[in-house]
């Protein structure tokens, strides 16, 4: 097909994937308590699991240090549509959350009729796979990062002269993008594996720049986390070093077929 058809194709994937967002984002809207409430609002309870779990770990150590006392933070409205609008982008980062599965679906539809047979054979899984560490990395921010930002961030204090006033605008986006981003982080493997098909990255390099990668992924936790202490940065940064080591079998695996297909081929 000339590149136009190639477009017009994907263009018809990309508008299913739309419909079903829309559909999802209006049936999300009716949900609005559990979504807003027990979601969103979950992180400023200090019965949140998260909370409850780092308060009997560090008593299991001896520690009573981890047992946060109290959580200051009460959202305000500023904007006449404020809280409406909140709610549609809040049904809409439901909605997309949930339909990560069929876009998924829809562009391997598209990505499909380019491969081999034995390529499409050894692919099946990767519709699972990314939809997975999607929903790992989303429920990592969510109950890891999100709530060491919040607990950090709404107990940190400048001067006693100042009152925190935080916006639903402040908090909710906070509290959409930090799972999301952890989501998309966590795609790392599949990342991986395509740019070795197109021999972009292979496992002897990134074996050769281990030392690098820890750096920079110790500063990518620093950054994702507010908290100066070393342990939440500790929490973070290790799971992005175990998908980096996953990250290396995997590229050894596509470059492991990549000298099948050229053998057989």
């Amino acid at each position: 097909m000339t590149f136009w058809e190639h477009a017009e194709v994907l263009r018809t994937h990309l508008l299913r994937i739309m419909v079903v967002l829309i559909l999802l984002t209006i049936a999300a809207f009716f949900f609005k308590d559990f979504l807003f409430n027990i979601i969103i609002c979950g992180p400023l309870h200090l019965n949140f699991p998260t909370y409850e779990w780092i308060c009997a770990a560090g008593k299991a150590l001896g520690y009573d240090s981890f047992c946060f006392e109290g959580l200051e933070m009460k959202l305000i409205n500023i904007e006449l549509g404020g809280q409406f609008r909140w709610h549609i982008i809040i049904s809409f980062a439901a909605a997309l959350v949930v339909a990560i599965p069929f876009a998924a679906w829809q562009l391997w539809l598209f990505v499909r009729p380019a491969l081999k047979e034995n390529e499409v054979r050894k692919s099946r899984g990767m519709i699972g796979a990314i939809s997975i560490l999607f929903f790992i990395g989303a429920l990592f921010g969510y109950y890891v990062i999100l709530p060491l930002t919040v607990i950090f961030l709404a107990n940190y204090q400048l001067s006693d002269m100042i009152t925190n006033q935080i916006t639903i605008s402040s908090y909710v986006s906070t509290c959409i993008l930090l799972p999301l981003m952890t989501g998309l982080v966590f795609e790392l493997p599949v990342l991986v594996y395509f740019l070795t098909k197109v021999g972009l990255l292979g496992p002897t390099f990134l074996k050769k720049n281990r030392k690098i990668a820890v750096v920079i992924l110790l500063v990518i936790a620093g950054i994702i986390t507010p908290s100066t202490d070393a342990f939440s940065q500790i929490i973070v940064a290790l799971p992005l070093y175990l998908l980096y080591e996953i990250s290396i079998g995997v590229s050894a695996r596509a470059s492991r077929e990549m000298k099948s297909s050229s053998l057989n081929g």
